[in-house]
């Protein structure tokens, strides 16, 4: 008896053992099919520590690791921080992860080894998969810092405001001037204390492979994580830590804020969800941190959010990122491609002595034909802007390809344009960047030149000169409203000009640009002149050009076939939103700039310049080029097109000589243009009728009406002159050897014979 009563106790005790073990089981299917289980809460949100937790158990996922087959067991060491990557020496190989004697404590294989203790361990039924079999190649980044990981896939145990919040953790993140509640510069835990995580929902499984942080950025505080844990899961709730052999692995962090640091994981992770969790930070300092993942998806055809964010491309473009050398053969090979329509040359040197190459596309390559305008593209201006200088080389592949199709879009721009495309206008400080990388080159390294300036706001400062003209009253106006010399402080040898600036003025004066742009990175808009604030002591404020409805046009031609920069629902890159005026924005308004390109080039040539800035990353990652290639492919064009909108024209004599230097005024704009030496001209306008005048020195001004239409071309509007009858004189005496006889001076003469005479 006693024994059925203890095997039917038995079997009690196991049937129930069984329906307990289901209804968990159940309750936990139930918890993820619930369609806001993956829902976290954004404000006032517990972290998940401090949420009720099931009995613990003893670390089913991350147990201690066993040593492997063949190996001695070691003895426990304490954790140490893992040696990071880091960009502070971009001349060494920024691959190199450990160094040559492993730290105590640490795993001893090196980069491209395998723990199999780790793989057996992690590989668990109840741990994330490790990827197994997989060649150490470098992942690319997941796309905080590209805006591609959207604020809703961020999460943080806590923030000290909103301004802090999670989805400011992303590398490179710039705070605004004032650090506000809205736009600081890092994700910022509400305590400092080990319990503190931010959090990355790829939303797929993805193969995680390494970690790059930075500290806050910010003028006024010093603020970084200086270790770290890695943790990944598929549910967010049940996390495996990445481990070293003995225990989990404690990542180095950062020594100074700005600086980006790489980690790399021992072995890759495949999981939907990575978590950096803090383990000390700046003495002085908060935990504050900024990050990219660096990760592959893995394949999944059926994950309908991956699918409808895919972006591919058609054309088939060399999408890498080229060295100078590179950039020269590939030049070369669009020359080779496409002889009849392509030049290379160079415009000078830089402080190294590199060469600054560019490249014309037209139907007469290396002369200027009467009648057709000219277009610049200039890339490169801050070396570490590297997006522009692959568009650059992007456009031309793809001008030649294009154009050898027979597209009759391309074919009528390239024979009705000359275009000139110069990619990299400082390549010295393109070559730093390269060397760090495009993801441990920090904001600013290769930004200036060899010799530390900045080319974008290096040129001579004409808007003063003007202004201070225009202010005078009363007094004579010495200073036209275009074609402003430069002053003589600035040709001199000791002024701190660069030498690359010095070749762009060259050839801007050389050839007639009528249209041109400069590509920039770092934000996603187009900045129109002027760049300069009119008030003192003023840093924002809007400065408009007398043309400011054809900049501000022109500037929209661009946005507006972006793929994103006048899309409402995006993010903004950094701190400003510039959709209030879709995606343009005055350059004065955004923040005062003396001596920029765009005044310089408006004020000094005819040519009406742009910036435009590409994308959010300055140096994205070389898997982002085609789909950065397809966001701004249209607005590269279009933007070209736009070299034919307004009037154009022949200024010439009675003998259909044409006149050089003559002026082009346009009623109600106080700009005028001025002709090239074969008397042609190009004069951008929005549509509507102007009333146009022609006037050259010694030649009798003419006035006309011109229309000009909504359709793209521009209007013809030819200008005769007729000299005046004192240039008529002077060319007649001229012709017979003589002087013009001055009326004052002969009177004088007379008088003094009829004095002789008197006496």
């Amino acid at each position: 008896m006693a024994r059925r009563d203890a095997a039917a106790l038995a079997l009690i005790l196991a049937l129930l053992t069984v329906v307990l073990a289901g209804a968990g089981a159940g309750a936990q299917r139930a918890a993820v099919e619930d369609p806001d289980y993956y829902v976290q809460e954004v404000w006032n949100r517990e972290p998940y520590y401090a949420r009720p937790e099931p009995e613990p158990k003893p670390e089913p996922f991350s147990p201690p690791l066993p040593p492997g087959p063949g190996k001695e067991e070691r003895e426990p060491r304490p954790p140490e921080p893992r040696p990071p990557k880091k960009a502070a020496k971009p001349k060494k190989a920024p691959k190199k992860l450990a160094p040559e004697t492993p730290l105590p404590g640490k795993n001893s294989n090196r980069k491209g080894m395998r723990t199999k203790s780790f793989e057996k361990a992690a590989s668990d039924d109840h741990s994330v998969p490790v990827a197994r079999d997989v060649v150490r190649e470098g992942c690319p980044p997941l796309g905080l810092e590209t805006l591609k990981i959207t604020d809703f896939q961020l999460h943080a145990s806590t923030s000290k405001r909103y301004g802090l919040g999670a989805h400011r953790g992303r590398l490179n993140i710039q705070a605004g001037i004032n650090e506000n509640d809205f736009y600081d510069g890092a994700w910022c835990a509400g305590r400092n204390d080990l319990r503190q995580w931010i959090e990355v929902d790829a939303r797929r499984l993805t193969r995680f492979t390494g970690v790059i942080t930075q500290g806050r950025n910010s003028l006024w505080l010093s603020d970084w994580v200086t270790s770290y844990k890695v943790m990944v899961s598929n549910d967010s709730h049940t996390w495996v830590t990445v481990k070293n052999g003995s225990g989990d692995m404690i990542f180095e962090g950062n020594s100074e804020k700005e600086i980006p640091v790489l980690n790399e994981l021992p072995v890759p992770m495949v999981a939907r969800y990575i978590r950096i969790n803090p383990q000390s930070w700046f003495d002085n300092g908060s935990i504050c941190m900024r990050m990219e993942i660096l990760g592959c998806p893995l394949p999944d055809p059926n994950n309908y959010y991956h699918r409808r964010n895919e972006m591919t491309t058609t054309d088939d473009l060399d999408f890498k990122h080229h060295s100078y050398k590179e950039m020269r053969q590939l030049m070369k090979v669009v020359n080779e491609m496409c002889p009849n329509i392509t030049r290379i040359y160079n415009i000078g040197k830089s402080h190294q002595g590199l060469k600054l190459y560019a490249v014309e596309i037209s139907d007469h390559p290396g002369e200027h034909e009467v009648g057709e305008p000219e277009f610049h593209y200039i890339a490169g201006a801050h070396g570490n802007e590297v997006l522009g200088r692959e568009l650059m080389l992007l456009l031309m592949q793809f001008l030649c390809q294009e154009y050898l199709a027979g597209n009759e879009r391309i074919v009528h721009l390239v024979e009705e344009t000359r275009i000139h495309i110069l990619p990299s206008l400082n390549p010295d400080g393109y070559e730093k960047a390269y060397e760090g990388g495009s993801e441990l080159g920090g904001w600013s390294l290769g930004r200036w030149t060899h010799d530390g300036i900045d080319i974008n706001n290096n040129f001579p400062d004409l808007n003063t000169l003007l202004w201070e003209a225009e202010d005078r009253q009363g007094i004579p106006r010495k200073v036209p409203n275009h074609y402003i010399a430069i002053p003589e402080w600035f040709l001199s040898e000791n002024a701190t000009v660069a030498v690359e600036t010095r070749a762009v003025i060259a050839w801007m004066e050389k050839i007639p640009f009528v249209l041109g742009g400069n590509l920039q990175g770092g934000e996603l808009v187009v900045a129109y002149p002027y760049d300069m604030v009119r008030s003192l002591w003023k840093t924002q404020e809007r400065s408009p050009t007398p043309d400011d409805h054809v900049f501000r046009w022109l500037a929209y031609s661009y946005a507006s076939t972006h793929r994103l920069m006048t899309d409402a629902r995006r993010r903004v890159c950094h701190t400003e939103d510039f959709q209030k005026e879709d995606g343009t924005v005055n350059g004065a308004s955004w923040h005062t700039v003396a001596g920029s390109l765009n005044d310089f080039s408006y004020l000094h040539t005819n040519c009406f310049e742009l910036s435009i800035y590409v994308g959010c990353d300055k140096y994205p990652h070389e898997s982002q080029l085609p789909e950065e290639w397809e966001n701004n492919r249209e607005s590269l064009i279009v933007f070209m097109e736009q070299v034919h909108r307004g009037i154009k024209g022949l200024v010439r004599d009675l003998h259909g000589k044409g006149i050089p230097n003559a002026v082009i005024s346009v009623e109600g704009i106080n700009h005028d243009i001025r002709t090239a030496n074969d008397g042609d001209y190009w004069r951008l306008l929005n549509p509507g009728e102007y009333v146009v005048t022609a006037k050259a020195e010694g030649f009798t001004s003419s006035t006309k009406n011109c229309m000009v239409g909504y359709d793209m071309g521009a209007t013809r509007c030819d200008f005769t002159l007729s000299k005046t009858n004192m240039a008529r004189i002077r060319e007649i005496m001229e012709k017979f050897r003589k002087q013009p006889i001055s009326l004052p001076a002969r009177r004088l003469k007379l008088r003094g014979r009829k004095r002789r005479q008197h006496w």
